[in-house]
């Protein structure tokens, strides 16, 4: 079992920067892929970003593509968001998650994803 933290959040005005970490313990971040998703009020929880195990492989939503990028550092158990170009509609909890899955057209899907971390909230205003 695995332990997921995120940091980073914060308030930003639109087309600021904020980086995400997600923090891992109890077992090796190398045995998962990792995916970011995030939850507006109101709306339903919707896949940002996810990365295979050893960062080969990365998938983005379109709403992100060209200003989100994740990346990994497994020596130091931690998974990153770097977020660029932030909009009003980036507002949300941001949450990482493991997955075992080892097919990456799985990674969009929150079933696929056996631990989560307790979020981070970003909110960009305008």
């Amino acid at each position: 079992q695995v332990q997921l933290v995120e940091s980073g959040g914060g308030s930003v005005q639109a087309g600021g920067s904020l980086r995400l970490s997600c923090a891992a313990s109890g077992r090796s971040l190398s045995s998962y892929a990792m995916g970011w998703f995030r939850q507006a009020i109101g709306e339903e929880r919707e896949f940002v970003s996810a990365i295979s195990r050893f960062g080969s492989s990365t998938r983005q939503a379109d709403s992100v593509k060209g200003r989100f990028t994740v990346s990994r550092d497994n020596a130091k158990n931690t998974v990153y968001l770097q977020m660029n170009s932030l909009k009003p509609e980036d507002t949300a909890v941001y949450y990482c998650a493991a997955s075992r899955s080892y097919d990456p057209a799985r990674y969009y899907y929150h079933h696929e994803y056996a631990y989560w971390g307790q979020g981070t909230q970003v909110t960009v205003s305008s």
